[in-house]
């Protein structure tokens, strides 16, 4: 049987799922485990270095993904792009990519806070493109004529808008970490940096539903 490239951008997309969401499993398991009192200080940062460095698949699946679906949309003949225009999205996919790689391993340099700002307003932009696909999708039946299309779409929207809420509730929790750090493990200490994960961790669980869920639409193409 000849291997089509529609066939083999399925392939890398389920590669990416799994990337996607076994890595995000992992970060919640170290997760859990940095929030025991029981480990000593060092061995907690550890964990969250760990934490960190498995981050990095999710994040880096998630800007593949979004050249990788548009192409699959064109190469299946859902939605007719040019070949300018899948070479540009491929171009941000790679460039978001880089950009998410370079915060990551250079979180010092002095551009960092630029940079965060820059891969922010780029979520919120692809947040907003594939909420308003979705809907003038499911409204209109185009430009996506198939259901079950509009709504992976309209769910990848709502995986954006639910990660871009779990950056937001994170950006408090580097200070309070620096005070749980100099000061010691304190009930004071502890508090207010377990406050902040547990703000997160329902975007957390957000996420995870809304990727098993678009996940059974795109392989059922239920609804």
């Amino acid at each position: 049987m000849l291997i089509t490239l529609y066939d083999f951008l399925v392939f890398v997309h389920i590669l990416l799922f799994v990337f996607w969401l076994g890595a995000d499993m992992g970060v919640a398991v170290l997760g859990h485990h940095f929030r025991k009192r029981s480990y000593l200080m060092s061995e907690r940062l550890i964990i969250l270095k760990l934490l960190g460095i498995i981050d990095m698949f999710p994040r880096s699946a998630w800007a593949l993904m979004v050249p990788l679906s548009l192409s699959l949309l064109t190469v299946g003949g859902y939605w007719t792009l040019t070949t300018e225009a899948v070479l540009l999205i491929w171009l941000l996919g790679f460039g978001w990519l880089l950009l998410v790689w370079q915060i990551h391993l250079k979180p010092k340099n002095p551009t960092i806070s630029k940079l965060k700002k820059i891969e922010f307003v780029l979520k919120l932009l692809l947040a907003s493109f594939y909420t308003l696909l979705g809907l003038i999708s499911l409204y209109w039946n185009d430009p996506l004529s198939e259901y079950w299309l509009a709504t992976k779409s309209l769910l990848f929207g709502f995986i954006f808008w639910s990660a871009i809420m779990i950056d937001l509730r994170f950006r408090d929790l580097s200070p309070a970490l620096i005070k749980l750090v100099e000061r010691g493990s304190t009930d004071e200490t502890e508090a207010e940096t377990l406050k902040i994960m547990n703000r997160s961790r329902f975007w957390v669980r957000v996420v995870y539903v809304l990727l098993v869920i678009t996940a059974f639409v795109g392989t059922t193409k239920f609804y």
